[in-house]
């Protein structure tokens, strides 16, 4: 690679001199901290983005920084319905940018909500399986043809992921109790997966797929949890910290948490990330030794997996891609 990144660079850093004119990326979920970041960023160096919300209202609230950004720069901005819970917004998202034909460099995969109470959705299914993953494979999947040759897919997984594996036989919980970490954790072994079998499918297009873990920050993602439930969470990351002889985990700024997505989309070499998981700008080997490493668990970029994973979601959204 060109420049040596890490846990410290920001966006800034990793885009440093890169003029972005005339390329085009596509964003889900920038109605807050990280997907705000990204869009921002790509913005200032001249990119067309399009991001999607859930609620447009409070999307065009968050995004004044990258609207400014987008006039101060020759970058466009702009937002689109998306609620990855519901399948017919999904699609109707999916179809609308289909027939607008604009393609994108890349696809970042953001958007997700983070050891939410029990709810299935309207689809019936459970609610953090379908948003941070069934949501976007159907989403993805439904789009792929709008990006360009050499492009990427860049999916945001979690160090989460290192809690729990996907279950193929009952993925929204109807035969076993539910426990919203392990539901998080699956759900995000789920999107490495995705991107493992995407990245396989696609890369004698020259596109490639990455998953990453962004990093810990103060993004908004567990704003439903209380005071209870973040020290509940602080005291077991520190606790499988310290028995695995890791030091305990650091904070990120906002910049520094969507470096690794961004890096990613423009700045890594795909040959290098493709198929992979990255963390701190850089791809991480695979270690199933405990604690909340920079590292990704072997079951999650299992190709065997993936194959079955990609099967049965297709199964769920009942279309075949």
């Amino acid at each position: 690679m060109a420049a040596a990144f890490g846990a410290k660079s920001t966006t800034e850093d990793v885009l440093a001199g890169i003029d972005l004119k005339n390329k085009r990326y596509l964003i889900t979920g920038v109605s807050s901290g990280m997907g705000i970041e990204i869009a921002r960023s790509l913005v200032a160096h001249g990119a067309e983005v399009v991001g999607t919300a859930r609620n447009l209202a409070k999307a065009e609230e968050a995004t004044g920084q990258v609207r400014t950004a987008a006039e101060t720069s020759s970058g466009s901005f702009d937002v689109i319905a998306l609620d990855l819970a519901d399948l017919e917004s999904v699609r109707t998202s999916a179809d609308k940018l289909v027939a607008d034909g604009g393609a994108f460099d890349a696809i970042i995969a953001n958007a997700g909500i983070m050891a939410t109470p029990f709810e299935r959705t309207r689809d019936g299914f459970e609610n953090q399986f379908a948003t941070n993953y069934l949501g976007h494979f159907l989403f993805v999947n439904r789009i792929a043809s709008l990006i360009r040759e050499g492009g990427r897919l860049v999916t945001v997984s979690s160090n989460g992921h290192r809690w729990a594996d996907i279950d193929l036989e009952d993925p929204n919980f109807e035969k076993r109790a539910y426990d919203p970490w392990d539901s998080y954790g699956a759900a995000k072994t789920a999107v490495v997966l995705f991107a493992v079998e995407f990245d396989r499918r696609y890369r004698d297009r020259g596109i490639r797929a990455t998953s990453l873990m962004p990093g810990v920050a103060n993004t908004g993602l567990g704003q439903h949890l209380t005071q209870e439930d973040l020290a509940a969470l602080i005291e077991r990351t520190e606790r499988e910290n310290a028995a695995a002889d890791l030091p305990p985990s650091e904070f990120k700024t906002i910049p520094q948490v969507a470096a690794t997505s961004v890096w990613a989309a423009v700045a890594a070499d795909g040959d290098e990330i493709g198929g992979h998981y990255c963390q701190d700008c850089q791809v991480v080997p695979i270690d199933d030794t405990p604690g909340l490493r920079s590292a990704v668990m072997s079951y999650a970029v299992d190709p065997e997996r993936a194959k079955l994973l990609w099967t049965k979601s297709e199964e769920l959204v009942g279309e075949h891609f």
